[in-house]
């Protein structure tokens, strides 16, 4: 792969609000309150984005995403659903956003490239006091401590609440994808959903998890020890589907060598190839886990999804018409992201905490910190599902779906200063 050559600075570039685009209808949510391009002064080329959606509850809150043709629309979306995600989970924070529209791939073998770009990145971020960032698909726990040693630098000091978040647990951190964080939340939100839906034991139930990585990858292994069978996997090189079960110990394994899943050696019953991986979302199971970009499914798919529910592990992988549809056309739950991959969030909320509040410290340290935080995690998510679920069997209108009633659950609490850390 050709080595990427980057810009010798960024600057930012802040954008006005979005404004009407001349239709007819207006769209109610309120603009996001910043929208900044990343650019290289010489030649004027975007390479990133940042946006602050909503300060409310405090700073905005979010992930650094580094893909290749990441968009600042896309940015925007994450940013929203995380100003939903922090406020439905009680933390104190707002939603924030970033992308660096730059293929992980191409830096895998140069650890030095990758170090000037977030470098170049951290830098450009400091002015923005209003987003604090942590790890996200693409980026890691080591880039954000790369990001937090920045801003030491610049305010003089090696303890400060400008982030990042996420961070190396040696380092005063709470390790998000070391510890499987955000899988953790589905996995509460499905055993929330045993009882509640008739006949719907996890033993022995079918799973198919589109973007096997670190969220997808834990949270295949959460529900396995419950018994479940996974019977589809997928990531960026191939997708693999074995009605019997694939081998999760090999799964592991190769989703961390350089060609992924195309390294599977175990029995397949279908294999598809990297320019066909979204055909795994249309395999006959019970639970479904999209973990991968947004927009996994859509209209052009929704009649063929094959499942009874939906765990939401990426952040809008679909939208609220598609999931009306799933729900009152084929009878398939869909559990918003913003209700259930909320661990990693609420991880970086704890590790803020904790570093500026000793006595909190003091009371997560002595609890055990990953215990505090997967309990925190459980229960939160468990209390919304449940909420959620009583709020939409007590609705006269029974064609009301999941996300309808989270949207309503989360702007709520969006002038409420209540917190559950």
């Amino acid at each position: 792969m050709t080595q990427i050559e980057l810009p010798k600075k960024l600057e930012l570039e802040a954008l006005p609000a979005k404004s009407s685009d001349g239709r007819f209808s207006t769209n109610t949510e309120q603009p996001p309150e910043k929208r900044i391009n990343l650019n290289d002064p010489e030649t004027g080329k975007t390479w990133g984005f940042v946006v602050v959606d909503n300060t409310c509850r405090g700073p905005g809150l979010g992930g650094i995403r580094m893909a290749k043709g990441v968009t600042l629309t896309e940015v925007a979306r994450l940013a929203r659903a995380m100003t939903l995600k922090n406020s439905a989970a009680c933390v104190p924070f707002g939603g924030g956003k970033s992308g660096l529209a730059v293929d992980p791939e191409s830096l895998r073998n140069s650890p030095e490239l990758r170090r000037h770009l977030i470098g170049l990145f951290a830098e450009a971020l400091y002015s923005i006091d209003s987003y604090i960032c942590a790890p996200d698909m693409g980026t890691d726990e080591r880039d954000i401590q790369q990001i937090y040693e920045c801003n030491s630098g610049q305010l003089e000091t090696p303890v400060h609440l400008r982030g990042g978040a996420g961070r190396p647990p040696e380092k005063g951190g709470i390790p998000i994808d070391g510890w499987g964080l955000t899988a953790h939340g589905l996995f509460a939100a499905a055993k929330t959903m045993e009882p509640l839906q008739g006949g719907f034991p996890l033993k022995g139930a079918r799973v198919v998890i589109q973007g096997y990585g670190n969220v997808g990858s834990y949270t295949a292994s959460k529900l396995h020890a419950e018994g479940a069978l996974i019977v589809g996997a997928s990531d960026i090189h191939a997708a693999l589907w074995h009605p019997k079960g694939l081998n999760l110990e090999e799964l592991n394994s190769v989703r961390r060598e350089a060609c992924g899943l195309q390294g599977y050696s175990g029995p397949v019953e279908k294999h598809f190839g990297a320019d066909r991986v979204d055909w795994l979302l249309e395999a006959p199971c019970e639970i479904l886990v999209p973990a991968a970009r947004p927009d996994a499914i859509t209209a052009k798919n929704a009649d063929r999804i094959q499942c009874r529910i939906i765990l939401q592990g990426a952040n809008t992988p679909s939208n609220k018409m598609t999931e009306y549809y799933l729900k009152n056309r084929r009878d398939i739950l869909s559990l918003s992201d913003f209700i259930v991959n909320v661990g990693g969030v609420i991880g970086c909320a704890v590790e803020l905490k904790m570093t500026g509040d000793p006595a909190y410290k003091e009371k997560v340290s002595s609890h055990g910190t990953r215990r505090y935080v997967e309990e925190l995690i459980f229960s939160t998510v468990a209390k919304n599902v449940l909420e959620i679920h009583n709020r939409l069997a007590s609705q006269k209108q029974k064609d009301v779906i999941f996300r309808e009633e989270a949207l309503k659950l989360a702007i709520e609490r969006l002038q409420i200063k209540e917190e559950w850390l």
